[in-house]
This record gives structure tokens, sequence and C-alpha cells, in this order.
């Protein structure tokens, strides 16, 4: 699918991988709508982008519907969707302080796992009422899972849950929405310069990129921004993971 003049939705776009992906499709001629929960900086990206914000929590159903209608009169109905949005937390299962809460492993899970569910299948509902496109698409679905999802930490109980989650829907969302034309894949990021590793010491951002076997960096988002752009334009990709870790494999701790 050309990126040109396409209506794109990116959850989790006021910052870090989103914001980048935003930026990036805006760049390459899409109306990009930047959805989340951080209303002052969507405004920001979106005006740098000249897009459109809309503030949004994608574990609501509501919300999320809200904000697809207002991006449909804006923009027209979307054939992209981005799905960036997502929360981190650590907390072992057990431990000195009894067991892990179970409030926090529901949270992260609502966010990261039911809220890219909720908003695919809301988009998607849009997308298979659309109008084939030359080639046959309808539209084209990027979500975020992580290399956690594969080798998950110590204390990263609900968060590789949940990305683990999303890695799964992949292939069954793809064939569900195979007849109509949308294309459903998911990248795994690793180690990433994002605003939250960006909060740590220098020391410890060089000790993290030192890991990674080559490059030995973190990863930048323009880099996640590209495969997200990939995607979109290779029709032959769908129903899988893409790790996007430089060939990093997460230890125990």
């Amino acid at each position: 699918m050309k990126i040109e003049g396409m209506a794109a939705l990116v959850t989790g776009g006021a910052s870090g991988l989103g914001a980048q992906t935003a930026r990036l499709l805006a760049a390459r001629g899409a109306r990009v709508a930047v959805l989340d929960r951080n209303a002052a900086q969507a405004q920001a990206v979106a005006a740098d982008i000249g897009g459109l914000a809309l503030p949004c929590d994608v574990a609501d159903a509501d919300s999320v519907q809200q904000a697809l209608d207002a991006a449909r009169g804006q923009h027209g109905p979307a054939r992209v969707l981005v799905n960036c949005a997502g929360v981190g937390g650590a907390h072992r299962i057990t431990g000195k302080q009894g067991p892990m809460p179970l409030a926090d492993f529901s949270r992260i899970v609502q966010i990261n796992l039911i809220g890219t569910f909720n908003v695919m299948r809301l988009a998607a509902a849009e997308m298979t009422a659309l109008g084939p496109l030359d080639d046959g698409e309808r539209g084209v679905i990027v979500n975020t899972t992580s290399i956690a999802a594969y080798d998950g930490q110590m204390g990263q109980t609900a968060y590789a849950a949940s990305k683990g989650g999303i890695a799964a829907l992949t292939l069954p969302a793809a064939r569900d929405l195979a007849q109509f034309g949308v294309r459903v894949m998911a990248i795994a990021p690793g180690l990433f310069r994002t605003p939250l590793l960006d909060e740590l010491p220098p020391e410890v951002q060089t000790g993290l990129g030192g890991s990674v076997p080559f490059p030995k960096r973190l990863g930048q988002p323009a880099e996640f921004a590209a495969l997200v752009a990939h995607i979109v334009e290779n029709a032959y990709l769908n129903g899988e993971v893409i790790r996007l870790d430089g060939a990093l494999r997460m230890p125990p701790r």
C-alpha cells in the first residue's frame, strides 16, 4: 500500500516510537491522527507534522470510538493503524511484600493487550467496509509487542504476558481479516532509546546498548518507524512478528 494520501492512526503517538512513526508517515504524505492520553504532547507532535491530535484511552471502548470518529471526520477513513500505546512496570510474582497486587498485573494487561485489541477491532471494522485499492488491500494494522514476549526477565510477568498476547494474536488476526484484504503485522522491538530509557544515567544507557550483539547501541525510534513504513508498503508481509533487536536475547535479569 502506498503511504501517500492515506489516513493513518497512531496510538501512543505523543512520544517515543509512536511519535517518530507519526512523523515518518506524515513525511511520506499520510494524513496522521495522533492518539494519546497525553493531550498536550499529542498536540505538540500533531502541530509539528501537520496532523490531528486526539485524546484517547486505548483501554476504553467509548474513548477509542470517539477518537476514530473524530479522525474520520477530519481525514477520512483510516487505512493504516499503528498501535504503539503501552505501559511498563516491574514486580515479581511474590516477595518480601507478599504477592504481586492483582491490580498491577491487570492494569498492564488491560492497557497493552486489551487496549491494542480494542483499537484494532474498531479500526478493522471501518477498514473492512472500505472499497479495495488497486492491489486488493483495504488496510494495514501494525501492532507493537516486545522481545519480552519471548525473553521476559525477572519482574516482567505482567509486561511479558501482555506483549506475548499481542504476538500470539497476530496470526489469527491476520487470518480473520485476510478475506477483507486487511493485513496484520507486529514488531517486537528490543532496547530502544525512548523517553523511559532517556531518564536513566548515561552510563546505564551505554551498558544496555553494549549488551546488544550488533550494532552495540540502543535502537533509534527512526529505525522502528522505518520498519513500520516498509510493512505498510510491502503487501506480502502479513501475519508475522518481526524482532527488531540487533540479535539481542535478554538474560534472566
